[in-house]
C-alpha cells in the first residue's frame, strides 16, 4: 500500500489513467493532490476519485512526497523553472511522465545553480497509451539521487498502470520509444489492415473488425502467458504446407522483419532529434 503524498502537475490523459489505477488499488483520493489550469479537468478528477485540487503548483510541492510532471514537453521547462526553489527545499521525489525531455535537462530546470547538494531526486519514465486502460507498458530511468525507497514507490505507482521495468542507461529510452511507446500505433496499422483485407476477401465489417480485434487480443494473450519464444509460438500454429505456412511465406518474401525494424529505427532517431529539440 502507498502510504505517500502524491501531486500530479497537469491532468491529461496519463495523469487521469495513472490516478484511477492508484485509487483502484486501495490509494486513497485524499492522498493526492492536482494541479491544472483546466477547472473541467479537475473538477472531474475530484468528482470521479475525491482528489484534492491543488490552487498552484508551487502549493502543491510544498504539500506531496511524490510530484508527477505530467504536463506537455513543450512546458515542462516553464513548470520545473517555477517550482525549483519549493523542489530544493522540501526534496520530493520527481517523476517526470513527459516523452523525449532527458533527465539533465530537467535537473538543469529544477536546479539552475548547478549545486550538486540540490540535484533533485528524480525519475524519467515512458508510459504507452494502453496506460490508459491499466495495460501499459512503462518503462523507468533513475537518476543517482534515487534511493531504493524511492524505486520502488516510483515502482508502484507506475504499475498502477500495467506493467514496469527498469532501464540502467537513459540512452535507451530512446529505444524504448521506438518499441513500446509509438508501439500501440504499429498494432492499430496492423489491425487496420487486417480488417481492410477481411472486407476485401468478403466479410462484412463487424465481423472483419471483431475478428481482426480478438485474434490481436488472444495472440498476445498466449505470448505474454506462455514461456514459449514468440518464434516457438508462430512455428506451433505454422502447419507445413497449410494456409498459415502459405501467409507467413509471403509476409516474409515482402521482408516484414527488416521493414519493421526500419520503421523503429526511424522512430529511435526521431526521439533522439526531439529530445534535443526539447532540451534548448
Amino acid at each position: 500500500m502507498i502510504n505517500k503524498k502524491i501531486g500530479f502537475i497537469g491532468s491529461g490523459n496519463m495523469a487521469y489513467s495513472l490516478i484511477g489505477g492508484l485509487t483502484s488499488t486501495g490509494v486513497e483520493g485524499r492522498n493526492i493532490w492536482v494541479s491544472d489550469p483546466s477547472t473541467e479537468k479537475t473538477t472531474e478528477l475530484a468528482a470521479n476519485f475525491s482528489v484534492n485540487i491543488s490552487k498552484n503548483n508551487i502549493d502543491l510541492v510544498k504539500t506531496v512526497d511524490v510530484v508527477i510532471l505530467a504536463v506537455k514537453p513543450q512546458q515542462l521547462a516553464i513548470v520545473c523553472s517555477e517550482i525549483a526553489t519549493e523542489t530544493i527545499n522540501n526534496g520530493p521525489l520527481i517523476i517526470s511522465i513527459a516523452a523525449g525531455v532527458l533527465s539533465h535537462n530537467i535537473e538543469l530546470w529544477l536546479n539552475p545553480d548547478e549545486n550538486a547538494d540540490n540535484t533533485p531526486a528524480l525519475v524519467r519514465c515512458m508510459p504507452n497509451t494502453p496506460a490508459l486502460v491499466q495495460s501499459g507498458a512503462t518503462a523507468l530511468y533513475a537518476n543517482q539521487c534515487v534511493t531504493e525507497q524511492q524505486k520502488t514507490l516510483a515502482e508502484s505507482i507506475l504499475r498502477s498502470a500495467g506493467l514496469t521495468l527498469w532501464l540502467d542507461n537513459e540512452s535507451d529510452m530512446d529505444a524504448v520509444t521506438a518499441l513500446s511507446g509509438s508501439g500501440p500505433a504499429y498494432i492499430f496499422l496492423i489491425l487496420e489492415a487486417l480488417e481492410k483485407a477481411g472486407i476485401k476477401l468478403g466479410l462484412d465489417q463487424k465481423t472483419a473488425h471483431l475478428l481482426a480485434i480478438q485474434t490481436a487480443f488472444g495472440a498476445s494473450k498466449m505470448a505474454l502467458e506462455s514461456t514459449d519464444s514468440p518464434e516457438t509460438l508462430r512455428n506451433k500454429v505454422t502447419s507445413p504446407g497449410g494456409t498459415t505456412e502459405k501467409a507467413i511465406g509471403i509476409l516474409q518474401d515482402g521482408e516484414l522483419e527488416q521493414l519493421i525494424f526500419k520503421a523503429l529505427e526511424g522512430a529511435k532517431e526521431r526521439s533522439i532529434e526531439l529530445s534535443q529539440v526539447l532540451g534548448k
